[in-house]
């Protein structure tokens, strides 16, 4: 039996990710919050999942290593140092970080890249999010997961074509860019929409996520899958087969 741990315990994820372990048959083999030692949870635990802060993740990376305990990083919002760290991680234990854990997400995210590799720069792509009021980063975690594979599908990559917010005169849209637009209000889960506009047509790829226990599911299912698994950085697509 699976011994999981869970940085960040306490939040909504964390509530939910509590009960997606002991419904996946696993065992929780603790969990801690912003003020506590992760060290003794990373000696404990079979493989940990990380749904917490930006703040914490270099201390649950360090007593990762430590304990040569895998790790599934699902916080959102990270930095270029943060994914430094985690590329420093990878080369000492098996790594997965997912801006989102959903299995319909990282099938959405397949489906993008073939749209955009087959359709070609002249489709414009354009990504819109809605989630909750209280969600403090945007684009989300998973919009920057979809808009990634928008530009792997055309041989790019996303700092080179991606254009966060317009206003005011901003002039014609550049061929080849992706545009993201957010939307924050309610209690909304997570609602994501990847169009790809064409002349005179629109094809437009969607997840509407209702319930947090769809991406709780999905952490620990991908949990259970990492442990074992030789050092190295992985994805959610290597958790399907993709």
């Amino acid at each position: 039996m699976t011994a999981i741990g869970i940085y960040g315990c306490t939040g909504r994820m964390g509530r939910a990710l509590t009960l997606a372990v002991e419904a996946a048959g696993a065992r929780l083999a603790g969990g801690t919050d912003a003020k506590d030692d992760p060290t003794p949870l990373a000696a404990a635990a079979d493989v940990l999942l990380d749904f917490s802060a930006p703040a914490g993740l270099p201390a649950h990376l360090a007593a990762a290593r430590q304990a040569g305990t895998p790790i599934l990083i699902g916080t959102t919002g990270l930095s270029p140092a943060h994914h430094g760290l985690i590329d420093e991680a990878a080369g000492e234990i098996a790594v997965l970080q997912t801006g989102n854990t959903s299995l319909g997400v990282t099938l959405l995210a397949q489906l993008v890249r073939e749209a955009a590799a087959k359709l070609g720069p002249d489709w414009d792509v354009e990504i819109v999010e809605m989630h909750h009021r209280h969600k403090v980063d945007a684009p989300s975690g998973t919009a920057l997961l979809l808009g990634e594979a928008a530009a792997r599908g055309r041989g790019a990559t996303l700092a080179e074509v991606r254009v966060d917010s317009r206003a005011g005169l901003t002039g014609a849209r550049a061929e080849g860019t992706i545009g993201f637009a957010s939307l924050r209000g309610g209690s909304v889960i997570g609602d994501h929409h990847v169009v790809f506009a064409g002349e005179g047509e629109r094809v437009e790829l969607t997840h509407l996520a209702g319930d947090r226990s769809t991406f709780a599911h999905g952490a620990v299912r991908a949990a259970q899958w990492l442990v074992g698994r030789a050092p190295g950085r992985y994805a959610m697509g290597d958790v399907l087969g993709l």
